[in-house]
């Protein structure tokens, strides 16, 4: 270890004392006492875990918390991988798990694996120190320090169980806590983004995994396999346990409804302070195990000077509408664009893209038209697809209408009903070459505005599979598609005479 490494894990020692300080013993408890409770305790593992262990579970568990514990120690020979979340606890989770199996004489020899062995011990070292320092665990169970077996990577407690710390790549084969082999394998912080950008790492990793360290468990005996990680990348060893897993427990900060997992912890706003401070890319893979990268497809995305308005020749005005009234962060973004064209180069020159009610979608194209203030003409329209229809007609033409008498003023807006073909495949087509030859612009003026680095965002973190939302670039697609089509229309029919069809035309095919 370095000496740095040696101070970190110094620091982490003295706050994991500090904890284990601040939990008093019970005093005036005969051994009877102590045996009646212990025996009740050990029936109801959360209400252990709260006992014994009460500043790491300051706060109220969530469901999948309590589902995951039960459902780990319910079973002796069990494979689960924890994806959850930055900041939902699954190392500490999976730490409670391990000493209630260890403690209670159901597990004896714990390999805990991570991409280092100072990773490794870093993560052990909770686990020696509340067997050195837990005034309630040396109540209950004794002391577990055993001199001569107890270092920082490797010991032994009185309670029977051994633990080791081991960094990937080293050498596991043959371990043993006298004639048991590793009854419990785990594995935290095992991957890196490094390793993953890596395939021949990858792979290195993943084979040392199931060739050395998963072959040191007796195959007669019970074996718990317990991974924890986010899912940081398109390959790596979390997915590939994931997939081979009894149980993969996928949990992310925010719920399909756009709500926090564990509001007794993280508040929504504490989430969104959180996540303001990162890039889209960062949070997707860290607090929504949902590994994307930029760059992949739209590489370019120039900013630049938007001409005045008066020198287009006409504007589209695209609005792509959520089916959903509501602004939770789940949902999908409204869009609403101003496009236009000039000397061959396409202009993004305003827009919004948020999650919002639909009268305020509707409001967004007034707003647009008085940013225009009549400067060129604006052609409206929303896309109108036939599931969309009954919608636009009975939802947004009210409210349009409530708009327009609200506002004193007339607006059209035309439904786009063409049959469109496969999103992300319609995107890719019809933008890449535009983004690759550099012949389109985007608003510079708009570069801070949340609209235009939400469209951003969406264009860099593009994918086929649609990883993330792509509403914005579908908008954009849907704009500049519509000024093609209406170039066209603007442009004089061209005829030609019957002479010019003769024979002897030497232009004719």
């Amino acid at each position: 270890m370095t000496i740095e490494d040696r101070k970190a894990l110094q620091r982490w020692e003295e706050y994991h004392k500090a904890i284990a300080s601040g939990i008093p013993a019970e005093n005036g408890l005969s051994k009877r006492d102590i045996e009646k409770k212990r025996r009740e305790l050990e029936k109801d593992p959360v209400a252990w875990i709260k006992y014994f262990f009460p500043k790491y579970a300051k706060y109220d568990f969530a469901p999948f918390h309590v589902k995951a514990i039960m459902r780990v120690i319910e079973h002796d020979e069990w494979y689960e991988v924890l994806s959850w979340s930055r900041e939902l606890a699954k190392s500490t989770v999976a730490m409670f798990i391990i000493m209630f199996l260890t403690l209670t004489g159901r597990k004896k020899f714990v390999c805990l694996a991570s991409a280092t062995e100072t990773s490794a011990i870093r993560l052990l070292t909770p686990y020696r120190l509340n067997f050195e320092n837990n005034p309630r665990i040396k109540q209950f169970y004794g002391e577990q320090v055993t001199l001569g077996a107890w270092t920082e990577k490797d010991f032994s407690a009185r309670c029977g169980a051994k633990f080791v710390a081991l960094g990937a790549g080293s050498a596991p084969r043959g371990a043993r806590n006298e004639e048991i082999r590793p009854d419990i394998i785990y594995m935290d912080d095992y991957d890196t983004d490094e390793d993953c950008r890596n395939p021949e790492t990858l792979k290195k990793k993943w084979d040392w995994f199931e060739g050395a360290l998963y072959g040191t468990r007796s195959i007669s005996e019970p074996t718990l396999i317990l991974w924890c990680g986010n899912i940081i990348a398109k390959d790596c060893c979390i997915r590939r346990a994931g997939e081979k897993a009894r149980h993969w427990d996928i949990v992310n900060i925010r719920d399909k409804n756009g709500k926090s997992t564990w509001p007794q912890k993280n508040t929504e706003e504490q989430i969104d302070t959180v996540l303001s401070n990162i890039s889209q890319k960062n949070a997707q893979a860290e607090y929504f195990n949902n590994p994307v990268s930029e760059g992949t497809i739209f590489r370019n995305l120039p900013f630049g000077k938007v001409p005045p308005l008066k020198k287009f020749p006409f504007l589209i005005l695209y609005g792509d509408p959520a089916p959903s009234n509501k602004r939770h962060k789940a949902d999908s973004t409204k869009a609403l664009w101003l496009v236009g064209k000039l000397k061959g180069t396409y202009y993004v020159i305003k827009g919004f893209l948020a999650r919002e009610l639909n009268a305020n979608f509707i409001s967004w194209y007034f707003d647009i038209m008085d940013f225009v203030g009549g400067k060129t003409n604006v052609y409206c329209y929303m896309e109108n697809n036939t599931l969309q229809d009954p919608f636009f007609e009975q939802v947004f033409k009210p409210l349009l209408r409530e708009e327009c008498k609200k506002r004193k003023r007339e607006l059209y807006i035309k439904g786009d009903e063409r049959k469109k073909t496969d999103k992300a495949t319609r995107i890719e087509a019809n933008l890449e070459p535009i983004d690759r030859n550099g012949a389109w612009v985007f608003n510079e003026d708009e570069k801070d505005n949340p609209h235009m680095q939400e469209l951003i965002n969406q264009f860099k973190l593009f994918e086929m599979h649609l990883p993330y939302n792509a509403d914005g670039p579908d908008c954009i697609e849907g704009g500049i598609t519509l000024i093609a089509s209406k170039t066209a229309e603007m442009q004089p029919i061209v005829t030609i005479s019957y002479e010019e069809l003769k024979e002897d035309n030497p232009y004719r095919m």
